[in-house]
């Protein structure tokens, strides 16, 4: 029998299942798929990052281990809830299957744009006017189009990432996903690319359309992520407070649940709602210290650069106020 105490039933064969009580050391288990679509996303993306590291290390460029360690975070905590018995066991339970849900879309997304993915990849690729540079040239029109704009925009993200939770539990979208191996990790992968859209544009590391667009972003400076991360929380808060109270079931794949296991549906329900409540502090806390070290990093920056224009006897503003005076002198002396 396979690690965990899964046999291969259910969803026409195509899953192993648990068969016994989910414990920590069987929910942590190594978990056979027939396919593992997200384990196997995990290794090229490990793969192609590491593959732009090396170009740079072999050009003499230092990419910061800080960000490589965010990227390997990442598909640490993919690999965590897609490859393991967190996999089977939430297939028959709601709370373990919202464990997933909750990493998949709001904590993995967050170590993968910490890793600066983009900035890796543009400074890999060779650059040039010439067809060695098209690939290069290719991502930043990509990255400048309209549609890449809008689908990038605050108001946008915020719809998707909202829209992806309410839209799938109090609706029929959940059962029928999940009554299929395709559908299943479909589900997952949107999880995993709506949180990454939408914590691409709060943390603002890696280049975006809203930066180049020059839109939202500039006017409200470092306001405007902390709103859009603020604007979602009392929509998971009230979406975890409902699962929670509901008297009913929300989705009917769990209603059969696990008698021998003697955990009950509804109560299984209630206890995924607590973690869907509560799950958001975590990468509410991880984005909130990474804006504002990048805040303060910036300011370093700036600070740096104006002690440099000093020493070479610049000073923009000293400069721009004395032409000011200077333009008054005229109109001075005229009245005189």
């Amino acid at each position: 029998m396979p690690a965990g105490g899964l046999t291969l039933t259910g969803m026409t064969g195509a899953m192993w299942m648990p068969v016994r009580p989910p414990t920590l050391e069987r929910v942590l288990a190594w978990h056979p798929q027939p396919i593992p679509v997200l384990p196997l996303l995990v290794v090229a993306l490990l793969a192609l990052y590491g593959c732009g590291v090396l170009i740079l290390f072999r050009r003499g460029i230092r990419w910061p281990l800080g960000r490589s360690l965010w990227w390997l975070a990442g598909a640490a905590t993919i690999l965590l809830v897609t490859a393991t018995g967190i996999e089977g066991y939430g297939m028959e339970l709601f709370s373990i299957h919202m464990v997933q849900h909750m990493v998949l879309n709001m904590l993995a997304p967050v170590f993968l744009v910490l890793g600066a993915p983009i900035t890796l990849l543009l400074r890999a690729l060779p650059a040039g006017s010439g067809p060695k540079g098209l690939l290069r040239r290719g991502v930043l029109w990509l990255l400048h189009t309209r549609a890449a704009a809008l689908l990038t925009h605050p108001v946008v993200t915020f719809a998707l990432f909202i829209t992806s939770l309410y839209g799938l539990y109090f609706t029929p979208a959940f059962d029928y996903l999940m009554g299929t191996w395709w559908g299943h990790n479909l589900m997952l992968v949107h999880f995993l690319l709506i949180g990454y859209l939408y914590f691409w544009g709060v943390l603002g590391v890696d280049p975006s359309p809203r930066k180049s667009a020059r839109g939202l972003r500039a006017l409200t400076g470092a306001v405007l992520p902390v709103l859009e991360l603020a604007a979602t929380a009392p929509f998971h808060a009230f979406f975890g407070i409902v699962v929670m109270m509901s008297s009913r079931l929300l989705v009917r794949f769990y209603s059969g649940g696990m008698p021998a296991w003697h955990v009950s549906p509804l109560a299984d329900q209630a206890t995924g709602g607590g973690i869907a409540w509560v799950f958001t502090e975590l990468p509410t806390l991880i984005v909130l210290g990474a804006l504002v070290f990048k805040w303060q990093k910036s300011d370093s920056r700036a600070a740096r650069a104006s002690e440099r224009r000093l020493e070479r006897g610049e000073d923009s503003e000293l400069e721009n106020y004395n032409e000011y005076l200077q333009a008054l002198n005229p109109r001075t002396g005229s009245r005189r």
